[in-house]
Order: structure tokens, then C-alpha cells, then sequence
């Protein structure tokens, strides 16, 4: 579902970020074709990419560039390393350069340390992006993907949804996700008042998006 929902929408240069679960071939070969770039983070639905990227990055020294925030009741350094010398050797089209990052947090309150290390992927170049951009898009990333939770939570309740079997629960918070993510590519501030003006609007919806060639165009969002 995901290149048909891009055709309609303009993307040339944009850098698209994705989790590990559309790190896939076919979709950065779509990406770099209409003149965008990818960020991918790179798991285990990847394997062999993420061991020739966890090997390479296994003895790092002191990281190109970190930074330190002091948010949320806790302090976050987030360290990261790139190189563009694995570009010829991955087999990943339209490759710039492989990261890692590595995330070091304190609970001010409690002491308690926990690390995280995230591998990716992205089209830019080095003269492109340097390690601060990346760092920043992917970390980016992530902020737009936890402010999506709350809006789960608030707007569409997800707690107490009743589809519990199969692939529909995880399918049906892509889709809420991919709905929020529209919006917010547009500017839209208040997500909820803006999914209550469309609700059960198809014409509108379509029109909004611009998802259709006869769309009526909608000043503001």
C-alpha cells in the first residue's frame, strides 16, 4: 500500500523516514526514481544488511557527533557514527552512507541507565548530510512517531479497540498512523479537529489530498 499512497503526493526532494518494516528494495529504488531520499532504520526483517552493518560499526571509537538533552526527567545523550565506505559492498540500492546510533538515558529521579543502539540506511550522501543532519532526521523521525501514540490514545481511543485478532490490530494503527502522518505533512495542528471535519466526508477527504484529478482545491487546513 505504500507507493500507491506516495503517486499522488509530491515528494521530490523530500527525504522520506521509515521504520524497519518498509526498509525494503523496491520501495528505495521507488523513492530515489521520483527524486527523493530515504532514511531507513535497519532490523532484523533485514538480516543480512543489519549483521555487514553491526560488523562494520562492532569496534567504533569516539563518535563523529553526539548530543545531550535534559528533557522529560531523564538526560539523553544520543551518539552517532556514519561511513560511506560500505556503499559499493551492501547490496541496497542508492546507498549514501549506513549510521549508527547509540542512545545513553538517566532517569534523573531514579539513577536507572538504558541504552539503546539503532542501525540505518539513508540515500544522502556525505556532502548531503553530515552526521549532525543525520542524527537530526532520525531522530526527528521518532519524535513525530511517539507524538502519534498520544494521538492514538486521545483521539482514536486504541486502548480500547475491540480488533484483537490476526493482523488487525497491527494493521489497523499503520493505517491510523499513515492517516495522522498526512495530516501533519500538511501542517495541521490539531489532528482530533481536523479528523472530525473529515469523518464520513469521502468527497472531502478526496479533496482535501487532492487525491483525485477533478479535486477541488481547499484553501487551508
Amino acid at each position: 500500500m505504500f507507493i500507491p499512497t506516495l503517486d499522488p503526493i509530491n515528494i521530490t526532494g523530500k527525504t522520506i523516514t521509515a521504520d524497519a518494516l518498509l526498509t525494503q528494495k523496491k520501495i528505495a529504488t521507488y523513492l530515489v526514481q521520483r527524486e527523493a531520499d530515504y532514511l531507513f532504520t535497519v532490523k532484523a526483517n533485514q538480516a543480512t544488511l543489519l549483521a555487514d552493518i553491526v560488523k562494520f560499526f562492532e569496534n567504533r571509537q569516539e563518535p563523529e557527533y553526539h548530543t545531550i538533552d535534559s528533557d522529560h526527567g531523564r538526560i539523553d545523550k544520543r551518539s552517532i557514527w556514519t561511513t560511506s565506505e560500505m556503499n559499493d559492498y551492501i547490496e541496497f540500492p542508492h546507498v549514501g552512507q549506513v549510521f549508527c546510533i547509540h542512545r545513553r538515558s538517566v532517569d534523573k529521579k531514579s539513577g536507572k541507565v538504558s541504552e539503546h543502539t539503532f542501525y540505518g540506511v539513508t540515500s544522502l550522501t556525505t556532502d548531503q548530510a553530515d552526521a549532525a543532519k543525520v542524527l537530526k532526521i532520525h531522530r526527528d523521525h521518532w519524535t513525530i512517531e511517539n507524538s502519534s501514540h498520544h494521538i492514538l490514545d486521545n483521539t482514536y481511543n486504541e486502548d480500547k479497540s475491540t480488533i484483537r485478532t490476526g493482523h488487525g490490530p497491527a494493521n489497523t494503527t499503520r493505517l491510523r498512523r499513515f492517516a495522522i502522518g498526512l495530516l501533519k505533512s500538511r501542517g495541521v495542528k490539531d489532528v482530533a479537529q481536523k479528523l472530525r471535519d473529515l469523518h464520513q466526508k469521502t468527497r472531502m477527504v478526496f479533496d482535501y489530498l487532492g487525491m483525485t484529478k477533478n479535486s477541488r482545491k481547499i484553501v487551508g487546513c
